[in-house]
C-alpha cells in the first residue's frame, strides 16, 4: 500500500483503471456478504486503512497494515468499466509508431475558456505552467488521485466528431491541454511516453462528463465515449512544443 496518509479508495481506483476495472460502492458495509473477495477500508480508531475481504459472514484476508481488523467503514465490488473491452489488453497495443503535438491549450481556472500557445513549461507532478490543474484550480482538482497534471485528445477524433447540430469541438473547446496526431492515446494507459523530452506516464483514460458537455455542445459526451483522451502523470520537467515529437517509451 501507498503512505498511510493516501486514500486507499483513490489509489484502488487509479490502479483500477489501468486495467479497465473500477469500484462499485455497496450501500450498506457493515451488514454485507458477498460469496467472494472484495475491497473494504476498515476504521480502527481514528485510522482509516484499506483491506480485502471474503466470505459469508465476510472476515478480513489480506491486510498489509495488520493489526486490529476494525469495524467495515466502506465497501466496494470490483467490476469491469466496460464489458465489450478485451480483458488481457483493453485498451490496445503499444503504437508502433510516433505521434506529434498538434496544438496546446491552457485555461487558467476551471469552466474559463482554454487559450492555444506555442509552448508550455511542464512541472513534474503539477501539470503545465498557467494552466487550472498546475494551479489546483481545476473543476476536478480536489483528492489525491494521479493523472491530473496533463491531458491529450487525438486531432483524429475531433476530425471525424459529428455532433446533432452539426458543430465541430475545436483544439481549444476539447479542453485537452494537447492535441496529438499519428500516435493511440488509449494505447499509452499504464506506459511511459515522451512528448519532445518530457517524460510522462498515461494513467487513465480521459473520459467525457456532463461538465464538458455543458462547457461546450450537446452531443460531445455520447461523441467521445472511450475517444475523450488520456489523463497523464508529468515525470519530468522541460518545454512541450508544438510539434514535438510523442514517443513510447516501453
Amino acid at each position: 500500500m501507498p503512505a498511510a496518509e493516501a486514500d486507499p479508495i483513490v489509489v484502488w481506483r487509479e490502479w483500477l483503471a489501468v486495467r479497465n476495472l473500477g469500484l462499485v460502492p455497496v450501500r450498506d458495509p457493515a451488514d454485507f456478504t458477498w460469496p467472494g473477495h472484495f475491497l473494504a477500508v476498515i476504521r480502527s480508531g481514528s485510522s482509516r486503512r484499506g483491506v480485502v475481504m471474503f466470505g459469508v459472514p465476510p472476515g478480513v484476508v489480506q491486510d498489509p497494515a495488520g493489526g486490529d481488523p476494525g469495524g467495515v467503514d466502506e465497501a466496494w465490488v470490483v467490476a469491469p468499466l466496460d464489458r465489450s473491452l478485451s480483458e488481457g489488453n483493453p485498451y490496445g497495443a503499444p503504437p508502433g509508431s510516433a505521434g506529434r503535438v498538434e496544438a496546446i491549450s491552457l485555461a487558467p481556472a476551471a469552466a474559463q475558456e482554454a487559450q492555444e500557445v506555442q509552448r508550455a513549461r511542464a512541472i513534474p507532478g503539477h501539470g503545465l505552467e498557467g494552466d487550472r490543474y498546475a494551479a489546483g484550480a481545476g473543476t476536478f482538482s480536489e483528492g489525491t488521485g494521479d493523472g491530473r497534471a496533463l491531458t491529450l485528445i487525438e486531432a483524429e477524433v475531433l476530425d471525424s466528431l459529428e455532433l446533432p447540430g452539426g458543430e465541430r469541438l475545436g483544439a481549444v473547446e476539447g479542453r485537452r491541454n494537447l492535441v496529438t496526431r499519428g500516435v493511440s492515446l488509449n494505447a499509452l494507459v499504464g506506459r511511459r511516453f515522451t512528448v519532445g523530452d518530457v517524460e510522462c506516464e498515461g494513467r487513465r483514460l480521459c473520459e467525457p462528463c456532463a461538465h464538458l458537455e455543458r462547457l461546450t455542445h450537446p452531443g460531445v459526451l455520447r461523441g467521445l465515449v472511450h475517444r475523450g483522451g488520456l489523463r497523464a502523470d508529468i515525470l519530468s520537467a522541460g518545454t512541450i512544443e508544438v510539434g514535438g515529437v510523442v514517443r513510447v517509451l516501453d
